[in-house]
């Protein structure tokens, strides 16, 4: 048996990758290491965005079990266009429903989701690890969980919350997504 946590990152400062924490967002840091204390489980890695938010959201619970944050590049947020866009939420429900839509300088979902699970391929390939903590942002972990629920899309995102999570539970070759996070 396999769990894959996959947390949306607290409350942050704006959507910069150097964008701190929130007064609210490190409370909600401290709620989220109490809630992974509460599962009474042995975390075996914990592997997050470059973007100092998502860090700064598991920082507290890597110290209280003295494991390292492994840091891994294709986990940041996807980036919608490198322009900005006017109406951008109805650009957002488009790349949902069309996974190979794209604008200048953006990516398209299938791209964003390729990038993302060559980090979870590797985690369901490690034998080693039982349960692992995968943090990053909420249109990245939106498109992940679409795999392995089709309706999951731009209604669920927008419910998502900071922080979030969600459990991918692999047994027998069978993959299961619940929502953890009350």
């Amino acid at each position: 048996m396999k769990n894959i946590f996959l947390v949306r990152h607290c409350s942050a400062d704006g959507q910069h990758k150097d964008s701190p924490l929130t007064y609210e967002g490190m409370r909600q840091a401290q709620l989220l290491s109490r809630f992974f204390s509460e599962q009474k489980i042995h975390v075996d890695k914990i592997i997050s965005s470059p973007y100092l938010r998502a860090i700064e959201s598991i920082k507290p619970f890597a110290e209280q079990i003295n494991t390292r944050i492994d840091i891994n590049e294709n986990l940041t947020e996807r980036i919608l266009s490198n322009e900005p866009i006017d109406d951008w939420l109805d650009v957002l429900e488009q790349s949902f429903l069309d996974l190979d839509f794209t604008l200048p300088g953006g990516e398209s979902g299938n791209d964003a989701i390729n990038r993302a699970n060559a980090v979870l391929d590797t985690v369901f390939a490690d034998d080693t690890a039982s349960n692992t903590i995968i943090v990053s942002h909420g249109n990245l972990i939106t498109l992940l969980l679409k795999q392995f629920d089709q309706t999951f899309g731009f209604e669920q995102w927008k419910a998502l919350r900071n922080p979030d999570v969600y459990l991918i539970c692999e047994r027998n070759d069978t993959r299961t997504v619940e929502c953890l996070w009350n």
